[in-house]
């Protein structure tokens, strides 16, 4: 009925957000027991806990003092910081080195300042309150230049301010537009910008949640349909520190394997072995990069996980192998849902050690899925966890060692589209019902199989791939945007979805390229796989009964193409995987929203259109049909066109020409950028690093590059490489010095090149303070490049 008119019947009205609600009240009185300071209201108790300098966690329960047990989300410890207490007449004040809590006793309000008295986060005429229902709810003041990112995957423009969102994942095959809301994804945690200044907050509750920036012109809120109300303050000030600390306490993304990173290829589905070493032959022959493939549902015995169809893939293990010996990896999907069979070994073993949802009476939890009614495992309970984990060495055997993780919100095919909330969790003797934790059965089923995966291994890196996750899901998964469709609207959303999912924590992100329902076009594909070349993450992938989308499917000159944009992605990987360890120590995205690099250019503030790699590349993908030029915003400084070398200066919009064979893409004067070759895959080892020097006007570049083995642990245990690139220019002179430090890894490449750009033939060149003679320079007139080739 809400697809239809009846949506907007005046009887429909729901109920306005605040209605009902008591606040906290006055302050009655205070505690202090080391590290956590308990507060007592006329209608609640609050807790506030530093868990070090520059994060704050406020806790709030209206019957009782707050547990301060957490979410699965919280990984990071307190730090045991005692803070200093100082009360008067009308508050109580408490202080550490970079932050002041400010309680106001009448009416109990919470104001949260920098050391410089700078207020971050506030309350005002209303604070906390809570019902009769069970919800709570908080209320900040929102300044006047305030702007919101993160809040995970959403639809919609970069900049959050004006819109209402909701937690709670859910299973959208569509339609996928703006006023989309909830999504596959709940990570409720954003930051807000002000006036340059940064500052977090993450709201660790698991029910259904709500985030209202539209309602008031000064005032936001957050609510949640149940539990307490806890969050945490992440005092920045910079976007960086922001998700440096929420990362702190969520975790950061292992570095993944390196073929993670290369170009993947799926559709719903390769249906047999043949069609799969067909599609691999292509690839093969047409000399197309790709590093895996994916099996959707039809690979299995009537959609029972952990089995391969004997008919349709009659040698799966031999398949495995021979792609294996061609450098590309299976990917397998496995969803949640376990065939009802009494003669199924998973299903026999489920229900005699009692691993499936079941409801408080004891029965189990049954929901129709692709193998029919099926029964769900307890994720929330460790046991199940380690023994889902386990079931994955039928895929290890075969030499898989990536799994693709679908329907786990839990999708279910009935009118609410997921578990019955009544469902209870047996949550490791402290039981929840499915309606309190169904946002982390995700999650937990991403935590279940990684690590199942990383033990099977041996020391071996594995990829996860899951739709459906909560915040801290970056620990164990990439994170693909969902069942989106082959419109330009869709390709056009990917970009902030993207973003936003960065500025959350999720660095290793990316749609479907091409749009996986609907039919795309020869263009779009062509534009999309220009887009998917700088995405985290990079597959094309399509749906049954839509036209086919591998890179050859619409002619030579398509094939042309999306074959030169994968291998690009190659080409980029060097960059790409030194990012991807900058993410895994920092949690700094690697695809980034102007604004992060930004945060006082207003032209930033919500640019949606355009992203950057690091801090000093620029790509602007052309988003709408038979277009052949568009506005890029460049900001300070002077900016490269990758292509033809023209240099704009920056703080203004250029219209850029970008025919159908160019994707715009800028580099910041000043910077250092490492390309490697163009290869069938990552497993061809690397056998020469290139180094673009862009000095321009600048006198000064740097780059450190990170390397190690791309397929190990090692990486934890220091077996890296770090190479630190400085160039400085004098008058007539460029002096290049390269260092080597940080690790025992010895990387494969044999020859380092050097490409100065913009550089006089004349300029005299030493590398590591020996001078370069002519001889072994080579100058392009035409171009300005001045190349130089040496043995490493």
């Amino acid at each position: 009925m809400q697809d239809t008119s009846f949506a907007i019947h005046p009887g429909t009205k729901k109920q306005s957000i605040g209605e009902n609600f008591k606040d906290i009240g006055a302050f009655t009185s205070y505690t202090v027991e080391e590290d956590v300071v308990s507060f007592k209201t006329e209608n609640g108790f609050v807790s506030v806990i530093f868990y070090n300098n520059h994060t704050v966690r406020v806790t709030m329960n209206q019957k009782q003092q707050p547990s301060l047990k957490t979410s699965f989300a919280i990984i990071g410890n307190r730090e045991g910081i005692i803070p200093n207490i100082n009360e008067n007449e009308n508050d109580v004040q408490i202080k550490t080195n970079d932050l002041n809590v400010i309680v106001t006793k009448k009416p109990f309000r919470i104001s949260i300042n920098d050391n410089d008295g700078r207020a971050i986060v506030e309350e005002g005429k209303n604070g906390m309150a809570s019902n009769e229902n069970g919800e709570v709810i908080c209320f900040k003041k929102m300044d006047e230049y305030d702007h919101f990112y993160g809040f995970g995957e959403k639809t919609g423009f970069l900049n959050k301010r004006g819109e209402k969102m909701e937690m709670w994942n859910t299973d959208v095959y569509a339609p996928h537009n703006p006023e989309t809301d909830a999504l596959y994804q709940s990570i409720p945690f954003f930051i807000t910008l002000r006036e340059g200044l940064a500052h977090g907050i993450f709201f660790d509750n698991t029910w259904r949640t709500h985030f209202d920036l539209k309602s008031e012109k000064d005032t936001y809120s957050f609510k949640a349909e149940g539990g307490q109300l806890d969050y945490y303050v992440f005092r920045g000030p910079t976007i960086k520190e922001v998700l440096n600390q929420y990362t702190k306490l969520t975790g950061t993304m292992p570095i993944p394997p390196k073929w993670a990173l290369g170009y993947h290829q799926s559709r719903y589905s390769y249906e047999t072995e043949e069609e799969v070493r067909t599609l691999v032959n292509n690839f093969l022959e047409k000399k197309i990069p790709v590093d895996a493939i994916y099996l959707d549902i039809h690979y299995m015995n009537e959609y029972r996980v952990f089995t391969f169809d004997q008919d349709r893939f009659p040698t799966a293990k031999s398949l495995v192998e021979d792609l294996n010996k061609v450098g590309i990896k299976i990917v397998p999907i496995v969803d949640p849902g376990v065939k009802e069979d009494p003669e199924y070994p998973i299903y026999q073993e489920g229900v005699r050690e009692n691993y499936f949802c079941k409801y408080l009476e004891g029965n189990i939890y049954f929901g129709d899925v692709w193998p029919g009614n099926s029964a769900f495992p307890d994720f929330t309970n460790s046991k199940v966890r380690n023994w889902w984990g386990q079931k994955h060495k039928f895929y290890t055997d075969l030499g898989i060692a990536g799994i693709w993780n679908d329907m786990n919100e839990p999708a279910i095919f009935n009118e609410t589209k997921t578990m019955d909330i009544k469902v209870m969790h047996e949550n490791d003797g402290d039981p929840k019902t499915h309606r309190e934790l169904h946002n982390v059965y995700g999650l937990l089923m991403g935590e279940a199989t990684y690590e199942g995966m990383k033990k099977q291994l041996n020391g071996k890196r594995t990829f996860l791939l899951t739709r459906a996750g909560y915040a801290g899901v970056q620990r164990y998964a990439s994170v693909w945007t969902g069942d989106n469709r082959s419109f330009w609207e869709h390709l056009q959303l990917a970009l902030p979805m993207c973003m936003n999912l960065g500025m959350s924590g999720v660095a290793f992100c990316g749609p479907d390229v091409g749009g996986f329902a609907h039919d795309t076009s020869g263009e779009l594909l062509i534009r999309w796989t220009q887009f998917g070349t700088f995405t985290p993450y990079f597959r094309n992938h399509s749906a049954i009964n839509t036209v086919r989308q591998e890179p050859w499917s619409f002619g030579e000159d398509v094939e042309v193409l999306t074959k030169k944009y994968i291998e690009q992605r190659y080409v980029w990987l060097p960059h790409l995987y030194t990012l991807f360890q900058e993410a895994h120590k920092t949690g700094v995205p690697v695809m980034r929203p102007l604004v992060l690099e930004y945060p006082t250019d207003v032209n930033t503030f919500n640019l949606s259109d355009q992203f950057m790699i690091g801090e000093n590349v620029i790509v602007a993908p052309i988003l709408t049909p038979t277009t052949k030029h568009r506005v890029v915003y460049l900001p300070e400084g002077r900016w490269i066109n990758y292509w033809t070398d023209e240099i704009l200066e920056g703080n203004t919009h250029h219209l850029v020409e970008a025919p159908i064979d160019i994707l715009p893409i800028f580099i910041k004067e000043g910077s250092i950028i490492p390309h490697g070759t163009v290869k069938q895959s990552t497993a061809t080892p690397e056998d020469e690093l290139t180094y673009h020097i862009y000095l321009g006007k600048d006198k000064y570049a740097s780059y450190r590059l990170y390397e190690d083995d791309g397929q190990t642990f090692g990486y934890e245990n220091g077996e890296t490489f770090e190479q630190e690139i400085v160039c400085e220019k004098e008058q007539g002179t460029i002096s290049i010095s390269v260092r080597e430090s940080n690790g025992s890894y010895d990387p494969t490449w044999t020859k380092e090149t050097f490409v100065i750009h913009a550089c006089s033939e004349d300029v005299v060149v030493s590398i590591n303070g020996e001078e370069v003679y002519a001889v072994d320079k080579k100058y392009d007139h035409a171009t300005n490049k001045l190349t130089i080739t040496t043995l490493r």
